[in-house]
């Protein structure tokens, strides 16, 4: 495997226009609920919008905390909460954390309402817009938090087209945007974790150096929720990895005994990269490894 520096570039022509409109909507905007994905609170961030929102109050969402290592989540909402960034656990599929939300909202809001309420102005609405890259659960999100289904959701990375007003209670509105990324991944951690999550899509890296570097990660990190998704044998695993010679092929041979595992074995012998390569970005995106967090907060 090829342990060299990626340079990848990802920038559609959409992209830049939807950016040109985020940043025109935000002058309507009171409150920006940024929705990351809780398994990558960093890599999900847009840096390009992090300069553009930095004067309005802000809510960070750790959306699909129910994929992510429970522990390293609150870790995570301590230390935005001690930079006095508003961070929330959410799980939009149960709801979990979407009435906290609302909460921090008005919370957020709390001065400016009584400051209209004393000069007679009642009932003011609250202007929220809900940003977030590709694939962080953002159309999920709003569908919950407005308690409707008729926004277009699905697997691939941009389905969110339209932009749209949502009324909610409470004196609140919120405006979706399309989901953008950046023009540039300076960092192949950065690109690896987005890859890794299916934020971009598989063409954008070869899929067996994506597959590789995902083993990389768990045998550093969680190899006993590599060991158990594969029934592998721990001595067996710790032979190979400690094994003379280079560290990536040690690892390409971990890879080859989980394809051997799952019947991956072309003529000869020989093992199906591509195919163990989609079993293992499948189980982790299908969290069947269990709760992973590829971000940890570094003290």
């Amino acid at each position: 495997m090829d342990e060299n520096k990626m340079n990848i570039n990802w920038y559609p022509g959409h992209m830049a226009k939807t950016k040109r409109q985020i940043i025109d909507d935000l002058k309507l905007i009171d409150v920006v609920i940024e929705v990351l994905d809780a398994r990558i609170p960093i890599s999900s961030q847009n840096p390009d919008m992090q300069e553009v929102i930095k004067k309005k109050k802000q809510i960070k969402i750790l959306n699909k905390s129910d994929l992510a290592d429970e522990k390293e989540t609150l870790k995570w909402i301590e230390a935005l909460k001690s930079k006095n960034v508003s961070a929330i656990s959410v799980n939009s599929n149960t709801g979990i954390g979407i009435n906290k939300v609302i909460q921090e909202i008005e919370n957020l809001m709390k001065e400016e309402k009584n400051f209209y309420e004393q000069k007679g102005r009642t009932g003011k609405t609250i202007r929220v817009l809900v940003l977030g890259i590709p694939n962080v659960g953002k159309s999920s999100f709003i569908n919950r938090i407005s308690k409707k289904t008729s926004m277009i959701v699905g697997n691939k990375p941009g389905v969110t087209k339209q932009k749209q007003w949502i009324r909610l209670s409470n004196n609140i509105e919120l405006l979706d945007t399309p989901g953008v990324l950046w023009p540039k991944f300076e960092s192949d951690e950065v690109a690896l974790n987005l890859a890794f999550t299916g934020t971009i899509k598989d063409d954008i890296l070869p899929k067996t150096e994506i597959a590789y570097r995902l083993v990389k990660f768990l045998i550093k990190n969680y190899l006993n929720n590599l060991i158990n998704r594969y029934n592998l044998n721990l001595e067996e695993i710790k032979s190979i990895l400690n094994q003379d010679g280079a560290e990536n092929n040690n690892i390409y041979e971990v890879m080859c005994l989980i394809g051997k595992k799952r019947g991956c074995i072309v003529s000869g012998g020989n093992i199906d990269d591509e195919k163990v390569s989609n079993i293992l970005l499948d189980d982790f995106r299908k969290c069947k490894f269990g709760r992973i967090t590829l971000e940890k907060v570094v003290d």
